[in-house]
């Protein structure tokens, strides 16, 4: 078996390489939030109706989820450092579309000209630092990685929050898009400089039948959990559910005999990858859910303003940051436990949130357990996603991106869809907060029964770089 640890590229400045890689992910991240903020001032602005800001706002994540498993297998080809700079102009320049836009039609097809960009850009840059990175170098860059992707959401609230305040140059919320134009023209011109060539195999192909498949599957799964609600779950919600669940099983089944697979399933074959991933999911998943929910608990229930709502979560970010960016510093034995032990702590700092600040905002106790929230989310990731690279063979890193980042997305659209649901049915937002979060504990407790079987499966070595070959069922 192929050792999982890639050889590494001489000359490559890794430091400067991965800043690059990571405003690009900062960039996609943040603007899948920050539009939530300025949506009601886009909605005066423009004069637009519910449906039309529905669709700035939400088809930017339909479209990334759509295609970003197409996007991880362009990668590979025409070369990850290609599809990511190819990505990031196009994200760029279709940011600038955004804030030019004359009216709202204009604007919802520039969101998802600018999420096709996203869906181009992101995939290529987990799979960059498998190929780049290795042993603790590799676990750092994740840790700062995992840190971009989950602090991207929150950070877009509180930024999308700053710039509609400030009302900038008398633009209103047109700034929410035009600040990426500054980042993305540094970062294109820096980009070709730090980022070095990737290898591309001379006969990898593009499924045609694989995409047309999936991304019918995708659409039909993200389209009614996306909009199914507002609309009142009509029957067709159900029967697209039915039809994206049975394209699904259709797409692994072709898969297994198409010659040149979209979505290599190699990558999910080593003991401990399919718990490992799932784990991760959850976590992602539970996260975007409890940040929805809570927020919107703090502005309709406490009064907070956005911005002041945004800012909240800033003892989160720091839990999540400071384990991020510590934990390879910790001893194996401790590294092992933490995929399990995270998520519990998650589920306590988040219940125990609720029980005690859901009437009354109180600082001194929602800051430590916010903090003891942020560090267990990322206990709950980090170490784990790290773990599943170290698995996996080398000329699969795009695969791993794939489910990496395609998993996420649909775990959140999912959360959000089923336990929004129960959130809003609830006779009081308080009462309703209460009922996500009680439901987050439960799928937070799966996913540490699942981070368990992917430490039992995998082998603990593996977690610290110890073991160099791949274990399959």
């Amino acid at each position: 078996m192929i050792s999982p640890v890639s050889p590494l590229v001489t000359g490559v400045r890794r430091g400067p390489m991965l800043a690059v890689l990571l405003t690009g992910q900062v960039m996609a991240s943040m603007d899948g939030s920050i539009v939530s903020v300025a949506a009601q001032t886009i909605r005066q602005d423009l004069d637009a109706g519910g449906t039309a800001i529905q669709l700035v706002v939400s088809g930017y994540l339909l479209t990334v989820g759509v295609l970003l498993v197409t996007c991880a297998r362009i990668g590979d080809l025409v070369g990850q450092r290609r599809a990511f700079l190819l990505g990031l102009g196009w994200f760029t320049g279709a940011s600038l579309l955004c804030g030019l836009a004359p009216d709202v039609g204009v604007l919802v097809l520039a969101r998802i000209a600018q999420a096709v960009g996203a869906a181009l850009l992101t995939p290529q840059i987990f799979a960059l630092i498998q190929t780049h990175w290795a042993g603790d170098a590799r676990r750092r860059a994740i840790g700062l990685y995992s840190m971009v992707l989950a602090l991207g959401v929150a950070l877009g609230q509180v930024v999308g929050g700053l710039v509609v305040s400030a009302d900038l140059l008398g633009l209103s919320w047109r700034p929410v898009f035009l600040i990426n134009i500054p980042i993305g023209v540094i970062s294109l011109a820096l980009g070709p400089r730090l980022l070095p060539p990737s290898p591309v195999t001379a006969r990898t192909r593009l499924d045609p039948g694989g995409v047309a498949i999936l991304t019918a599957a995708m659409a039909a799964i993200t389209v009614p959990l996306i909009f199914g609600r507002d609309l009142g779950r009509p029957l067709w919600v159900w029967i697209s559910l039915a039809c994206g669940a049975a394209l699904s099983v259709v797409f692994v089944r072709h898969e297994t005999r198409a010659r040149h697979p979209l979505l290599d399933l190699a990558s999910v074959r080593p003991r401990g990858v399919k718990p490992g991933l799932a784990a991760c999911w959850i976590v992602m998943g539970c996260y975007t859910v409890f940040l929805l929910t809570l927020t919107l608990h703090l502005q309709t229930a406490l009064g907070y303003s956005p911005l002041w709502a945004g800012l909240a979560f800033v003892p989160y970010a720091l839990g999540f940051g400071a384990l991020s960016l510590s934990w390879t510093r910790y001893p194996p034995g401790l590294q092992r436990v933490l995929p399990v032990a995270g998520p519990v702590a998650f589920a306590a700092g988040a219940g125990l949130l609720v029980l005690l600040c859901r009437d009354e905002w109180r600082p001194d106790v929602a800051v430590p357990l916010l903090l003891l929230a942020g560090a267990g989310h990322a206990a709950g990731y980090s170490p784990l996603i790290a773990r599943v690279t170290t698995l996996v063979e080398p000329r699969l890193a795009s695969a791993i991106s794939a489910l990496n980042a395609t998993g996420p997305v649909l775990a959140g659209v999912t959360a959000v869809a089923g336990l929004g649901s129960v959130y809003f049915a609830a006779p009081s937002s308080a009462d309703g907060l209460l009922r996500v979060v009680a439901a987050v504990a439960v799928l937070l407790v799966g996913a540490a029964l699942c981070a368990t079987r992917a430490t039992l499966l995998g082998g603990g070595p593996a977690l610290t770089g110890g073991s160099r070959r791949t274990r399959r069922t």
